[in-house]
């Protein structure tokens, strides 16, 4: 059994201060905040990967339309698989999937035909 009490030493730490930080156990944290999080970060990376960070999306040096699909894929994944746990979230959470995927559809030079975007096989076609 592992001693909680006691800092753990964050690798990576950008000072002395934050190294000593107490690191939150994860048996600690509830499954729904987990997974918030987790959708929270695929949405953040996929909007990065879309572009969508930056004034004009079509210009961004961050653009990558593989990478979006696979970040916007794994969210529905994740979204559809635990929508029954996610309560009040769960809205939210398929907005804002629905607007990445309506962004990577406007995105696309040739975009996929309805219900074959990155996720929609998962939450139905999205227009």
């Amino acid at each position: 059994m592992t001693d909680h009490s006691q800092p753990t030493p964050v690798p990576g730490a950008d000072s002395p201060a934050d190294a000593e930080a107490p690191v939150r156990a994860l048996d600690s944290i509830p499954a729904i905040e987990v997974i918030s999080r987790a959708a929270v970060m695929l949405m953040s990376a996929a909007a990065e990967k879309l572009g969508l960070a930056d004034e004009d999306p079509d210009a961004s040096p961050r653009r990558d339309l593989d990478e979006a699909r696979r970040l916007i894929q794994a969210l529905a994944g994740l979204i559809t698989e635990s929508a029954e746990y996610l309560g009040p979230h769960a809205a939210p959470l398929r907005d804002g999937l629905q607007s990445l995927q309506r962004a990577f559809r406007e995105s696309s030079a040739i975009p996929d035909e309805p219900g074959k975007g990155p996720g929609e096989h998962l939450t139905g076609p999205v227009r």
